[in-house]
């Protein structure tokens, strides 16, 4: 066994440590509204009231602004008269045409006079129908008269104020009204991620974060709603859909957003820290601490990983520890000196669990949320 020259090699080292890991997708997004319209008049008429104000929140049906009633008030009275009227014409009818039946039952009168009653009243009824059409017709219009909003949202910048005559065929609308709460943000990943999305749906939803512009804040978290159904060849990309509660509204309509995408979680991985993996002309390999005097070379193989932990597969056991720095003087069997460790063995016996906190709230049990990355074929990045 080869021994390092100048004493012991000064060394500190780590327990394998264990702990739920997910595994993540990152990529740029954008927010979208859920919902955007603008509010337009349906009928011609001039502006009386403005009833919302400038950025407010509004429900689903609330009055915007009124405009001026009178004529379709008239133009629905006017309908409403005109079917009293066909009304009572019609009951006549129906009188006459009960005397008449009667009178050609007992051969004193015509019975083609009473068919002509018995058309008489088919058309009196019709004019009825006709007539509760149009009222309907003219109470739609008064209704149009109070203009509502579509569904609940914010209001924009207000377009057209009070006083001024407005027309269906207006472009610019009254004001913009967007939804909130919830939002969607599209965002893009390689088609070489697709599969592995694919079978993540499968499983279940998949968690989206929506992250600050420097990565280390959850902004919101939702999840996936939609991928779509087709590649698009320019960028070789698949575009995606997302939604978030925005309770707190944090996202905002056009805003870009760094998200990432929780393909899976790996439980109960073993985790080493990540400068404690070397690469070599055989693959990677770590110093394994040997009778706490002495380091072997262990050849492992690493999963994902990022600036922190790399999640090792297979080449290490359950209690072993692993040397983190003072690598440039050690060699397969070199004497060491640990001048410190961390995460040791508890009393228990049990192997340690990972403590630190990451850039993610804890959702589940003992779960550790570290930024995982995987590459399009599952490897580590």
């Amino acid at each position: 066994m080869r021994r390092s020259g100048g004493g012991p090699v000064p060394v500190i080292v780590e327990a394998v440590k264990h702990a739920d890991v997910p595994v993540y997708l990152d990529g740029l997004g954008t927010i979208r509204a859920l919902n955007t319209a603008v509010v337009r008049p349906r009928v011609d008429g001039l502006m009386t009231k403005v009833l919302f104000h400038e950025g407010q929140d509004v429900e689903e049906g609330y009055v915007l602004a009124e405009l001026d009633s009178r004529t379709y008030q008239a133009q629905l009275d006017q309908a409403t008269a005109k079917l009293a009227q066909d009304q009572a014409q019609l009951a006549n009818a129906k009188l006459d045409l009960e005397r008449y039946e009667r009178l050609a039952a007992t051969n004193a009168g015509s019975k083609q006079q009473a068919d002509t009653q018995k058309a008489m009243v088919a058309q009196f009824e019709a004019l009825v129908k006709a007539d509760q059409a149009a009222i309907d017709n003219a109470q739609t219009y008064l209704d149009y008269t109070k203009i509502t909003a579509p569904f609940a949202g914010r209001t924009g910048l207000r377009q057209v104020d009070v006083g001024n005559l407005v027309h269906a065929s207006d472009s610019q609308g009254i004001v913009v009204i967007t939804q909130l709460k919830p939002i969607s943000m599209l965002f893009n990943i390689p088609q070489q991620q697709l599969q592995q999305i694919n079978d993540g749906l499968a499983q279940g939803p998949l968690a989206v974060d929506a992250l600050s512009s420097d990565g280390s804040t959850v902004i919101d978290q939702g999840r996936l709603m939609v991928v779509d159904n087709q590649i698009d060849q320019s960028t070789g990309t698949v575009r995606m859909k997302a939604e978030f509660p925005n309770d707190g509204l944090k996202l905002w309509p056009g805003e870009f957003v760094n998200v990432r995408l929780r393909l899976q979680t790996l439980k109960q991985a073993m985790i080493v820290p990540t400068g404690a993996v070397q690469r070599g002309p055989n693959g990677a390999f770590v110093y394994v601490l040997v009778d706490d005097k002495s380091v072997s070379m262990r050849p492992v193989t690493v999963g994902v990983q990022d600036e922190f932990d790399t999640v090792v597969t297979s080449g290490l056991g359950e209690a072993e520890r692993v040397v983190t720095t003072g690598f440039t003087r050690l060699a397969d069997g070199s004497d060491v000196s640990v001048q410190s460790e961390t995460g040791t063995q508890s009393s228990s016996g049990q192997p340690p669990q990972i403590e630190r906190k990451d850039i993610r709230p804890t959702n589940e049990g003992g779960e550790h949320h570290h930024h995982r990355h995987a590459d399009s074929d599952g490897g580590s990045q």
